[in-house]
């Protein structure tokens, strides 16, 4: 059984403009030890598919539909006490930019030791021993000092260590890493997937990573899922996606990613177009306004996620035929 599946997940959100469909029928399943990319442009549903995952979308104003199934469990039937008890404890969350995320006015060593004592209830001293050796797993120098430090007196790198810190705090089987190295120079970035990448291989959770940028995602997972308005356009193993890419928008995605060993006068190929507006969405591919191979029919009908390879699933009748027939020679 996968530690994570998702089964036509749908979220919506009632706004003042109409129903923002976030998600639509999202399907995909990471077993446990294994690192999976989630991959799009702002807008894609992304994060609100992370979120979600965690019951952080849960409002009156939000519709949910499908299925969230974590250990065979249905996320989305649970209550808040049930989420609360798995928070933390057995699926837990990198926020996006962490100096929003922490707080501001508790030093990093409380907001640490918070989460020990309220799942384990250890004493005060116990947790802040745990603390430490927490922020020196991460690589942050001098624990010991910096534990009692505020999150403005730390840079943005070893903020995202401190969130990293927060999340593994409770050893969970499930860690989501939303944009992980967003506002971080190219230095750190590595460092922080580096870091990442150890701490999955000791402790031997599921890592699932969300990101904008598949270079980030190329180098750390097993698998991708790339989406595109709500939905999944391809998913597939790394050689799969990256190696291989079919859908016009994952190739365009690749196309954007400047070479630094490609000639110095070399020009990036950007996605033409804008991403569509969630609340009035294109009729059928929702990416046909901006892609250069449709065809009429594109506008027709959302197209269904065409298996063509033994793992590789592409939503698109236009170039997924091709590349079957390809393959088949």
């Amino acid at each position: 059984m996968a530690l994570l599946e998702l089964r036509g997940l749908r979220v919506a959100f009632r706004t003042r403009e109409g129903l923002v469909q976030a998600v639509n029928d999202v399907t995909l399943s990471l077993d446990r030890g294994r690192t999976m990319g989630l991959v799009g442009e702002s807008g894609s549903g992304k994060t609100v598919t992370a979120l979600t995952i965690l019951g952080l979308t849960r409002s009156e104003q939000t519709e949910a539909a499908g299925e969230a199934l974590f250990d065979g469990v249905d996320l989305l039937r649970l209550s808040g006490s049930e989420l609360r008890s798995l928070r933390g404890r057995r699926i837990a969350m990198v926020f996006q930019d962490p100096l929003s995320s922490l707080h501001p006015m508790h030093r990093i060593g409380w907001q640490i030791d918070e989460a020990i004592r309220a799942h384990e209830g250890t004493s005060k001293k116990a947790a802040r021993s745990r603390t430490v050796q927490l922020l020196r797993s991460v690589g942050i120098q001098d624990p010991e000092a910096r534990v009692d430090s505020y999150p403005h007196e730390l840079s943005g790198g070893m903020r995202q260590r401190v969130m990293i810190a927060i999340a593994l705090a409770l050893s969970p089987d499930l860690l989501i890493a939303d944009e992980p190295t967003s506002a971080l120079d190219v230095t750190v970035q590595s460092q922080i997937l580096e870091l990442l990448a150890r701490l999955q291989s000791e402790m031997g959770m599921a890592l699932l990573i969300v990101s904008h940028d598949l270079g980030v995602i190329a180098e750390q997972t097993d698998e991708i899922v790339v989406m595109y308005a709500g939905r999944v356009v391809e998913q597939g193993t790394r050689d799969d996606v990256i190696g291989a890419a079919i859908h016009p928008y994952t190739r365009g995605l690749l196309d954007s990613i400047p070479h630094v060993d490609g000639p110095r006068v070399a020009e990036l190929t950007p996605i033409p177009g804008a991403p569509p507006n969630a609340v009035s969405l294109p009729s059928g591919c929702a990416f046909h306004p901006r892609c250069v191979h449709a065809l009429a029919s594109c506008a027709l009908k959302v197209p269904d996620l065409a298996l063509v390879g033994s793992d590789h699933r592409v939503a698109c009748p236009v170039m997924a035929p091709l590349a079957v027939d390809s393959s088949n020679r």
